[in-house]
């Protein structure tokens, strides 16, 4: 497949390949182009520029005994008190090899672990958006959970908002009325998701400067946009 020529499709590889949905043989391969073409590696690199931001919403989590005890079962780990620490003295290469072994089959079989561990009620992200400001630099983050009519918004860049000011955010679409998403305080918040507002008719999405509390028109915006970007769909 050439890719050189096609702008669309380079893009959207380059944004799963950042997001992590570019797998396995498709992945492989967009790599190798990557080595051979510098326009693609920029493109990459925009792109991940772009979605850096998200890594904000990413919370630690510390898994249960469970896990651990559950780990040591199915791996057939037992401890030997009696090696105590002249255990950790023992320079045979075929011991080395095997603890690095047996610490990398636990690590991925944690990571498979912790993650059929997830909460049912987690979020299961459909779309995200970076807006950017006048500069182009990243400013604000947005998470859509389409199963829970979810929206989540973040400012992560630009600058402080004045206190008798608040940051509006917009729906613009390609015809009619831009649609209130919500206000936010405080730099970020939590909104309920409506369907217009990822549909297929959306434009872009805006942040515009407002006096306190929002647009006093329910029309529309009534200050400028500082921020503004698209969605991309998971």
């Amino acid at each position: 497949m050439n890719i050189r020529h096609n702008i669309v499709l380079r893009q959207k590889l380059a944004a799963e390949y950042v997001l992590g949905t570019l797998r396995g043989g498709a992945r492989r391969r967009f790599e190798l182009w990557l080595h051979q073409d510098a326009d693609l590696r920029d493109i990459t690199a925009q792109w991940q520029q772009r979605l850096a931001p998200m890594a904000e919403f990413a919370g630690g989590v510390q898994p249960p005994k469970s896990v651990w005890r559950g780990i040591e079962r199915r791996l057939n780990l037992k401890a030997n008190p009696a090696s105590g620490w002249r255990f950790w003295l023992n320079d045979n290469l075929a011991f080395w090899r095997s603890l690095g072994m047996v610490s990398t089959a636990m690590a991925a079989l944690l990571l498979v672990v912790v993650l059929s561990n997830r909460p049912v009620d987690a979020p299961v992200i459909s779309h995200v958006a970076t807006l950017s400001d006048d500069k182009a630099q990243p400013a604000m983050v947005l998470t859509a959970d389409r199963k829970h009519h979810a929206l989540d918004a973040r400012v992560v860049g630009g600058d402080q908002v004045a206190p008798d000011k608040s940051l509006h955010l917009w729906a613009v679409p390609k015809s009619g009325k831009p649609r209130s998403l919500g206000v936010l305080a405080d730099n970020k918040g939590k909104f309920a998701l409506p369907d217009n507002a990822i549909g297929d008719d959306v434009a872009v999405l805006a942040v515009t400067l407002e006096p306190k509390g929002g647009s006093p028109d329910p029309n529309g915006p009534t200050g400028p946009i500082v921020y503004k970007g698209n969605w991309v769909s998971l």
